[in-house]
């Protein structure tokens, strides 16, 4: 067994869902007669206190489950009628552990669940192979998807941010870590190589010809609606490139103040109902902005996005930056302070472009994999294109991988004995937890 990959999902599994699994639970409270009777009333997968579940949405649950674990439906039979009972035990905990939440005050705020939301769909679409094939994995739209979807995340992060309180105060000691190596160092699995990084990040920016091309276009349709020559949706629908919402006419729904890049959103609320903005500025490109309703602090917005194409003179341009920055970076410290002044990553550039340790064969950029192997430690390396841009890399150190030796591993040793250890002790929680509410599980 590998140990060291079934002890994360155990640790997850008591409450938190698996990727793409939703938190499937109905608020509706029953009615007196269905208390004192709890009839098994189709379409209702499990009763959790006064508050139902519904076969519907565990089957859902189930659908992207097994289309994540590729799991065949002819062939694997069984193992899919275990899975649907894992799922709704763990919506099940998870309710119990939402109504333990709201009486903690717990909030997670929108912002949080919007990005959560878009790795989700990512990762989907990723594993897919593509946006038409995701849709037809899900059985609907990406946009349905995302409007149904973000309140079963808010309802997910919730539970992750009440567990993390409960269980950020359990540690273990030496003895602990030890005793746990010794039990189970034969189902530990090897641990890869990996290296300590930093990068700078040279994005390809458009030139000014294409952005002032861009922006005359958009300038163009915007006149062409207002004139009433076109619409504002059949010019989403023909021209918009925010995948999210082109095919709904531009439509963003209903955006609560505070969940929007900042650039687009303080155009958006200064807008008229019926206005439409000239062309704005934003990290995705440029848009054309209508605020067709305002209520309180949200808005109902729709927009047209275009984003000036790159040419072979632009990807020059960022190389060519990339390789000079390269020349002046002859120590670390002298790479931290060009990271700081110069990389074009917002989240990294601050700390230095430092990304700690990082498994080579098994990094979010692949292209940093294909070449960690091979270049020099304490030196500055690349530059190294991929789909973000050109990267510069310095390898401050390397930890050899190999079978598990708590000389060689302390530290992921010591993360696992804490993992099972706080697993354990949330199980316990849980189950406890559950006496406090009446739970049937009805499918």
């Amino acid at each position: 067994m590998n140990y060291k990959k079934t002890l994360l999902l155990l640790f997850f599994s008591i409450l938190l869902p698996q990727q793409g699994e939703a938190n499937t639970t109905s608020d509706e409270p029953l009615t007196d007669n269905e208390l004192n009777h709890r009839p098994a009333i189709d379409g209702i997968a499990a009763i959790v206190g006064d508050k139902t579940i519904l076969k519907s949405d565990i089957n859902q649950a189930l659908s992207m489950a097994i289309f994540q674990r590729q799991l065949n439906p002819n062939k694997d039979a069984d193992e899919i009628l275990r899975l649907k009972k894992e799922i709704t035990r763990s919506v099940v905990d998870r309710k119990v552990i939402l109504v333990m939440a709201e009486l903690d005050s717990i909030v997670v705020q929108d912002k949080e669940v919007d990005r959560t939301l878009e790795e989700q769909i990512n990762n989907i679409i990723a594993q897919a192979g593509g946006e038409d094939a995701a849709e037809k994995a899900i059985g609907q739209p990406l946009r349905v998807f995302r409007r149904e979807y973000w309140y079963d995340i808010k309802d997910m992060l919730v539970a992750q941010k009440y567990q993390q309180g409960l269980i950020g105060k359990i540690s273990v000691n030496k003895k602990e870590v030890t005793s746990f190596f010794e039990s189970y160092r034969d189902s530990i699995a090897p641990f890869p190589t990996t290296v300590k990084l930093r990068h700078l990040l040279i994005k390809i920016e458009p030139g000014a010809e294409q952005i002032n091309k861009t922006i005359s276009l958009l300038k163009s349709l915007r006149e062409k609606i207002l004139d009433g020559e076109t619409t504002f949706e059949s010019v989403a629908t023909q021209y918009s490139q925010d995948p999210g919402s082109k095919n709904s006419g531009g439509s963003l729904g209903f955006v609560r103040r505070g969940n929007l890049v900042t650039e687009f959103e303080s155009v958006a609320f200064t807008l008229k109902p019926g206005e439409i903005s000239l062309p704005v500025k934003t990290e995705f490109g440029y848009h054309i902005i209508e605020t067709q309703e305002i209520v309180g602090e949200k808005i109902k917005v729709r927009h047209i996005l275009l984003s000036p194409p790159l040419t072979d003179d632009d990807e020059s341009i960022a190389y060519s930056r990339a390789l000079s920055l390269k020349d002046s970076s002859k120590t670390i410290a002298d790479f931290i302070s060009t990271i700081k002044k110069h990389s074009m990553d917002d989240q990294t550039k601050e700390n230095g472009g430092n990304l700690g340790w990082v498994d080579p064969g098994n990094y979010p950029i692949p292209e940093f994999g294909l070449v960690l192997g091979q270049i020099s430690q304490n030196e500055c390396e690349g530059p190294i294109q991929s789909e973000f841009g050109y990267h510069l890399l310095w390898v401050e150190a390397t930890k050899l991988g190999g079978p598990a030796d708590l000389l060689k591993h302390w530290n992921e040793i010591e993360l696992l004995a804490l993992n099972k250890k706080r697993s354990e002790w949330f199980g316990g929680w849980v189950a406890d937890a559950r006496k406090n509410f009446y739970i049937n599980i009805l499918d």
